[in-house]
């Protein structure tokens, strides 16, 4: 472990929030080498903050699958998926391959990475989006909790995108209620509720 390292997990020391933790990557700015040491202490806050300093465009596609197997927390999976993974030249390829995997926090990292993509990737077809549904429908029976609100939040996130959206992702929460299992109903009525409150506006 270099000395660099070191400072930085004794600044960690405190318990420190997400805000807290975004400053300090200001500060250090995007290093990839540093966010794989940081990584490799197995700290959860410099895991944290190692999600942040990460390069997108020069993260490789093994340290990715490396990272979102030692997943084990929402906020550890969602800072990854919605600041470093979703943002990576890999995303969509990662979003096929991890919604298949059967571990939790991989598969809602798949899901997340979708919800944040939809937010900042401005200039992304339609298209991506709906050929995004399929999963989505696909992945709905997964009762448990953090992959149930991952799907939810990515169908929700692509409704509001545009109006043309909106309606398909609709038309996939019906699809999705038609399962009938408790995760696919939870799902569609969630979003049915939140795309219409949002269509009203």
């Amino acid at each position: 472990m270099t000395e660099r390292v070191r400072n930085i997990l004794e600044e960690l020391r405190p318990a420190l929030n997400t805000p807290q933790l975004r400053a300090i990557a200001k500060r250090l700015g995007r290093d990839q080498t540093l966010a794989e040491q940081l990584w490799a202490t197995g700290n959860r806050s410099a895991r944290v903050l190692a999600s942040f300093v990460a390069e997108p465009n020069r993260i490789s596609r093994a340290t990715m699958d490396a990272w979102v197997a030692d997943l084990d927390s929402w906020g550890l999976c969602d800072a990854c998926s919605c600041d470093l993974f979703d943002r990576t030249p890999y995303a969509w390829a990662k979003i096929r391959k991890w919604a298949k995997d059967d571990r939790e926090f991989v598969r809602r990292a798949a899901f997340a990475m979708i919800a944040a993509i939809t937010i900042h990737d401005k200039q992304a077809p339609d298209e991506v989006f709906l050929n995004a549904l399929p999963l989505i429908e696909k992945y709905a029976f997964d009762g448990r909790n953090f992959v149930r609100k991952g799907v939810n939040w990515a169908l929700r996130n692509i409704g509001k995108r545009n109006a043309n959206l909106r309606a398909a992702a609709l038309e996939c929460a019906e699809r999705v209620r038609a399962q009938g299992t408790t995760s696919a109903r939870w799902i569609a009525a969630d979003a049915i509720g939140e795309l219409k409150l949002h269509s009203s506006r």
